[in-house]
């Protein structure tokens, strides 16, 4: 039997209910937002003193570092031993400077005065190619031109620029001396007071999260040890590598640009390219082949690094992706310059781990380890 009084409709939803409820803007969400604006402006402005202060943290974590290390072999008291330590390297610093340094700074010379015939030489390889004729007759002409149309006066207008770029190189050059004299006197008042510097940070956080902040910090200077630690065996693998396989290739200054390749190998991917760069520039005089081998070789020790060396090296220290440090390096490096180029990868270790430990863990509540 079928039922005559068919079921009731249920009630249509009021639109007022599919509104998700709004949120309160209350006094304390507006100055949590200014105080993350005033924080922001001032990291802008006050960029360089910042960035001082971060590679001031980062040597004094090396110092205490070998501090700890001597406080575990002689027994040396920490304090002491940052000192120490600090002495230690000025002080080898300077004794290399003064048994090899006529020897690099020959070897550079040699390196300035090579590069123009190397440039020279790379444009006939140029040259040789097809359809690079009319492209360099092109230059050649413009340049000419360029040569011919100037005059006494034109050089005289020129002269009190060339004058005011030699003082400001001059400028820059005590500027940077004063920033490194400084960085070291930093470093070693925050190596030696470390415990009162990160007393002073905690303190800066409420009561209930001081637990928390002593734990991401203790993390954070864990993790920029590891991976300063593991760029120093890099930077000195890869060191070793260029400087025998560039005196096996019989190039010239092997040994300075071996230390250039060591040296540039603290920025990835970028610093590799430019080293390899130049080694190839300055064998070009040496002929094609050669250059053609020191091209070769700086790949093969970049294809050792990436694929032996630093998955060995970040079992210990601290993983990267590779698109992120890219970026961070381009990103950080147009915005603060050259120091913010080496600084890149630290900043991206803090920032990595801020961010997991901070807002993945606390505030989305999702355990990573």
């Amino acid at each position: 039997m079928t039922d005559l009084h068919p079921a009731p409709t249920p009630a249509a939803p009021s639109p007022h209910a599919a509104l998700p409820p709004r949120t309160a803007i209350t006094p304390g969400t507006i100055v949590t937002a200014v105080t993350i604006l005033v924080i922001l402006a001032a990291a802008w402005l006050w960029s360089d003193l910042l960035l001082m202060a971060f590679g001031a943290i980062l040597i004094a974590i090396a110092l205490r570092a070998g501090a700890r290390g001597l406080n575990r072999l002689l027994g040396l008291n920490v304090k002491l031993g940052v000192l120490v330590v600090l002495l230690g390297v000025v002080g080898a610093v300077v004794l290399l400077v003064r048994l090899a340094g006529p020897a690099v700074a020959e070897q550079f010379r040699e390196l300035i005065s090579a590069l123009p015939q190397s440039w020279d030489a790379v444009q006939d390889w140029l040259q040789s190619l097809p359809m690079a004729d009319t492209v360099i007759e092109q230059i050649q002409d413009g340049e000419e031109a360029s040569t011919m149309g100037e005059n006494a006066a034109q050089l005289a207008e020129r002269l009190p620029g060339v004058f005011s770029m030699v003082l400001g190189g001059l400028n820059s050059v005590l500027g940077s001396l004063s920033s490194v004299f400084v960085l070291l006197i930093l470093s070693l008042y925050v190596a030696m007071e470390a415990d009162l510097y990160r007393a002073g940070a905690i303190r800066l956080v409420p009561l209930r999260r001081r637990g928390r902040a002593a734990q991401i910090l203790d993390e954070l200077g864990t993790n920029l040890g590891r991976w300063m630690a593991g760029q120093a065996v890099d930077m000195l693998v890869v060191a070793l590598l260029a400087g025998i396989g560039l005196w096996l290739l019989d190039v010239p200054l092997a040994f300075i640009l071996a230390v250039i390749a060591g040296l540039t190998n603290i920025v990835p991917i970028i610093g590799p390219f430019f080293s390899g760069a130049i080694a190839v520039v300055v064998s070009a005089p040496q002929g094609l082949d050669t250059a053609i081998y020191v091209a070769i070789l700086f790949t093969i020790i970049q294809l050792f690094e990436g694929e032996v060396l630093m998955p060995l090296i970040q079992r210990y220290a601290v993983q990267l992706p590779p698109a992120l440090t890219i970026l961070a390096i381009v990103g950080i490096g147009s915005l603060f310059g050259l120091i913010a180029v080496i600084l890149a990868t630290p900043l991206l270790i803090v920032a990595m781990l801020l961010i997991r430990r901070i807002y993945v863990e606390d505030v989305l509540g999702d355990r990573l380890d």
